[in-house]
């Protein structure tokens, strides 16, 4: 394990706020985890686990300890002629776990491809693009309770997954870290094409396969979403918001192009980044913080961004969006105070 003293966490989120934690560790195994919980640096303080921190938004010092892990393996646990099974440590970047998907030939995650983050992040977040969530390829979540340091298995219903949520952002918050996921991949050739225009623009670039499917993504999500290393960003920072049939049977009265996404016989998906466009809030500064102009779900940090600046913006917006629309944003990325 590597402890660091009072450190700047700018490496530690690609929102790039320049805040400090007292303590950073960096474990590499179970067990160095298990010897960390248990020792008097980690014993008794605040404690966050970190990947890549894409997906967090600090607002100040963070006064405790940042656990970030280097646990990076991945192994076939089990195969069949139809599936495989893929334990993946905590700290694997997720892309390089798809890129190594593709390689092999194993179909379900390849519409993730470039979702920033390690993979133990991402199955907190339970992230999801183009058709596809990864509770769908979650077999089952290993992890280290902080209090006692004995390890629990979560299978993929005990997780508890909903759209970008899970037990560990509730319940389990903060009293389990995740040390690898076991993951279900096909064999079989397999894919999900069924997002809006998806397949049209794969077929477009060739015969199809997973490498196919994995560049058109790659080369979508480039041209919408900022650089994280040129502008800091969490990627989506609204989730898009749930809305009951008579609520919007009522807005297309008066919107007759809002687009939806049915979700059930109660409700649709609208998208929160054509909620924000039309309540004028796309491009719109605040101190160093910007709705980006090119997709108005980012927020961007246009240099030297505080944490709260980018917190205005976002509130306002929500009040925008919620005047206009009468519907309620809530954040995909976790505040950290």
């Amino acid at each position: 394990m590597i402890l660091k003293q009072n450190i700047s966490l700018l490496p530690y989120n690609t929102f790039g706020i320049d805040v400090k934690a007292d303590y950073l560790l960096e474990f590499f195994s179970v067990e160095d985890l298990q010897q960390s919980l248990a020792s008097d640096i980690v014993n008794g303080k605040r404690i966050l686990a970190v990947g890549c921190g894409s997906n967090l938004l600090f607002v100040s010092d963070f006064k405790g300890i940042i656990l970030h892990s280097k646990i990076n393996f991945i192994t076939v646990v089990d195969q069949s002629d139809e599936f495989v099974f893929l334990e993946v440590g905590s700290g694997v970047v997720w892309d390089d776990f798809v890129q190594f998907c593709v390689d092999n030939n194993y179909y379900g995650a390849e519409n993730l491809s470039l979702i920033p983050g390690q993979t133990g992040a991402a199955t907190v977040q339970n992230i999801g693009a183009y058709g596809v969530e990864i509770q769908s390829l979650v077999e089952m979540v290993k992890a280290l309770e902080v209090v006692s340091g004995v390890p629990r298995c979560f299978t993929n219903s005990e997780c508890r997954y909903d759209y970008r949520n899970s037990i560990f952002k509730n319940e389990a918050k903060d009293k389990f870290i995740i040390t690898s996921t076991v993951f279900k991949l096909s064999k079989i050739e397999n894919y999900s094409l069924d997002y809006q225009q998806f397949k049209s623009e794969v077929e477009k670039r060739g015969t199809l396969s997973l490498q196919n499917v994995r560049n058109t993504i790659i080369e979508i999500r480039q041209q919408k979403l900022p650089d994280t290393t040129i502008l800091g960003n969490a990627g989506s920072f609204f989730k898009n918001p749930y809305c009951s049939r008579s609520q919007f049977e009522v807005l297309k009265r008066q919107y007759a192009k809002i687009p939806f996404y049915p979700v059930d016989n109660e409700f649709v998906k609208l998208p929160a980044a054509w909620l924000i466009e039309q309540s004028g809030c796309k491009g719109m500064i605040l101190g160093n913080a910007q709705v980006y102009d090119k997709q108005a779900l980012v927020i961007i940090n246009r240099g030297n961004a505080k944490g709260n600046e980018v917190v205005a913006l976002a509130q306002f917006v929500q009040r925008a969006v919620f005047e206009k629309f009468a519907i309620r944003l809530e954040p995909e990325v976790n505040y950290i105070a």
